[in-house]
């Protein structure tokens, strides 16, 4: 489900969470993120990850929906729609811990987190802020508890800046205020369900971006960031401990016999930095504090943000992982992004001076190239491909669909159909909703290619729900039936080669494709047929090595945009705005000479991570044969 959340900027409060005064605003990140002890209840959230790397929240109900499912068979499958209409489409694979939105094909990965019950979500409070669309979208968890915590303490106000937003909440008048362009929103507190309760030993929640089940650590450039901040700053940490409190801290990277980061789950998984609880969070400048933690380490690791800090010592960064300048006395040093906003919080707390300069700024484009120098891409045929208004085919009716890619089952085995979560050897959960001519709700059918069974009722409610482009995908291995299509919106794609090259690609010419899309109106295979859509961004540029394997990528994003799969029309992850043009789980490079938001070169596995994208919607090698 595409919730969006307040965007994201460079801002560091000067004052160290912890240190607020009673009566005065709030600078602080919740504390109330840590595990707690073993023998102690917690507060269980499912959260879902969204394309920018934010882990977003279900609501209350789904989450006591999904933790029944849980109980009854732990490698199950979740239905949503059967305790939010909202959420019809998806279902949770609690074996592989993902997402799955049956009319798309869309996967997200899903994770089971951990709370103290006295914060917000045990408390069933939701702090949610004012949209574009004039509705309300509910914050992230962790910045959730954040408000709550400082809203109980009477804070007039809270800067979110320490937790990477730019952002100033202000309980008087309940709004939150942009920093940068001083725009103001409604917020407000909303009572809702308590989020469920689980005793016992706590699983290890699993993160994305996952990696192999060899145990190879991903390579992506966000686990790049997340795994070598968390070994940076753990020696940074103990180093700085070891000069404000000598001899309170043995030679290791853990306080009081904890780490100072849980381990990721999953290889290369992005752990959440928790906060350590500190007995003695009070202690005066200059006491030694044997076995406590530092405060207001919660949530200072998450990839992708800019943050800016003084640090005397230097962290060591692997290749490609973009530095952020900071100054101190000592002079100007390379520091990882992450870790900049953790240590300015340190030497605020430890009374000593920071400095603060501007993060680097991403080159987005190349340097000016003249129409002479701009040249056809070799072994490509044209230079531009348009679409126009969807054609809708009549000639094959949903059951003429469903039928053609199943066998019928005569004795169909003792289990669960996946998308209405009832018996293959009971009728079909849709009996009563749908009553097609010639299906009955106690026939099943089996895939052709995958073997996968379902009854034929379910698969035609599943078709009926989609883009009833005449193809099929299979929910549980995801095997496409037919050729799949989009809901994109008309418009132009344009293609060329340019010569300059891109970093880590020196020997290579740039292949330059230009996206354009105007505004119009919605169709009927749109979320709001008749409604105007935006186009926001137009024209976009993106960028390929001018290579093989580049070449392939183009060809078959060609494909993929005659199909209409990289565009779709839903609610902007990064501004909240609905009705508007977003891109389709193909991943597209716009940051042409540098890589700071994650949207550039040099990523040395980004070619075959979009090859793998495109085949997920079923567009491979095999199409250009055709």
């Amino acid at each position: 489900p595409p919730t969006p959340a307040p965007g994201r900027a460079a801002g560091l409060s000067r004052r160290a969470p912890g240190m607020a005064r009673q009566g005065s605003g709030a600078m602080l990140p919740s504390a109330g993120l840590g595990f707690p002890p073993q023998n102690l209840a917690r507060v269980v959230v499912w959260e879902w990850l969204n394309e920018h790397g934010r882990w977003r929240p279900y609501s209350a109900a789904v989450c006591h929906h999904i933790e029944n499912v849980l109980k009854e068979d732990a490698r199950g499958s979740v239905v949503l729609g059967q305790v939010d209409v909202q959420l019809a489409p998806y279902v949770i694979d609690l074996q592989s811990m993902h997402q799955f939105r049956q009319d798309t094909g869309t996967m997200r990965p899903v994770r089971r987190n951990f709370y103290d019950p006295s914060s917000a979500p045990g408390k069933g409070i939701v702090w949610e802020w004012e949209n574009d669309n004039n509705s309300w979208t509910p914050y992230d968890m962790d910045i959730c508890i954040t408000i709550q915590n400082a809203y109980e303490k009477q804070h007039p106000w809270l800067d979110l800046s320490s937790l990477g937003f730019c952002y100033l909440i202000y309980f008087s008048s309940m709004s939150q205020m942009n920093r940068q362009t001083q725009r103001k929103r409604r917020l407000r507190r909303r009572m809702d369900l308590a989020y469920p309760l689980t005793m016992g030993s706590i699983p290890k929640s699993q993160s994305w971006p996952v990696g192999a089940s060899t145990g190879t650590p991903c390579s992506c450039p966000q686990c790049l960031l997340v795994n070598s901040t968390r070994a940076a700053s753990n020696a940074i940490l103990a180093s700085q401990r070891r000069k404000l409190y000598p001899g309170a801290v043995r030679q290791s990277s853990t306080f009081a016999g904890g780490a100072l980061w849980p381990p990721a789950a999953g290889a290369g998984g992005a752990a959440k930095a928790e906060a350590l609880r500190v007995p003695g969070a009070g202690f005066a400048p200059g006491q030694s504090v044997p076995g406590a933690a530092l405060p207001g380490l919660n949530n200072l690791n998450r990839p992708g943000t800019q943050r800016g800090a003084g640090l005397g010592a230097r962290a060591a960064v692997p290749p490609g992982v973009p530095a952020l300048p900071v100054k101190n006395l000592n002079g100007t040093g390379p520091v990882h992004p992450a870790l900049a906003g953790m240590t300015g919080i340190l030497m605020c707390a430890a009374g000593l001076p920071v400095c603060l300069t501007r993060a680097p700024k991403p080159i987005l484009h190349p340097p000016p190239v003249s129409k002479s120098d701009i040249k056809p891409v070799p072994g490509v045929n044209g230079i531009c491909r348009k679409t126009k208004k969807k054609q809708l085919k009549k000639s094959k009716t949903p059951e003429d669909v469903v039928r053609r890619y199943i066998q019928k089952v005569k004795n169909p085995p003792d289990e669960d159909c996946t998308i209405c979560m009832e018996r293959l050897v009971t009728s079909s959960g849709y009996e009563g909703v749908l009553s097609p001519r010639g299906i009955k709700p106690e026939l099943v059918g089996k895939l052709g290619k995958c073997g996968h069974m379902y009854h034929l009722l379910c698969l035609l409610a599943m078709y009926n729900n989609g883009n009833k482009d005449g193809s099929l995908q299979c929910p549980t291995c995801k095997a496409i039936y037919g050729e799949k299509t989009g809901t994109q919106p008309p418009g132009k794609m344009e293609f060329h080669l340019i010569p300059h090259s891109l970093p880590g690609y020196t020997d290579s010419k740039t292949i330059r494709i230009v996206y354009d899309i105007p505004t119009g109106i919605q169709g009927p295979e749109h979320p709001n047929p008749g409604k105007k859509f935006t186009a926001r961004g137009f024209p976009r540029h993106c960028y390929l090595p001018d290579n093989e394997k580049g070449r392939k990528v183009l060809k078959l994003l060609i494909v993929a945009w005659d199909r209409r799969l990289i565009f779709t029309i839903g609610t902007s992850n990064t501004t909240g705005e609905s009705d508007t043009v977003v891109w389709n789980e193909i991943h597209h490079k716009t940051e042409f000479g540098s890589n700071l938001t994650g949207h550039g070169y040099p990523d040395p596995n980004y070619l075959d991570n979009v090859l793998a994208e495109l085949l997920a919607q079923g567009v491979s090698e095999a199409t250009l044969k055709d």
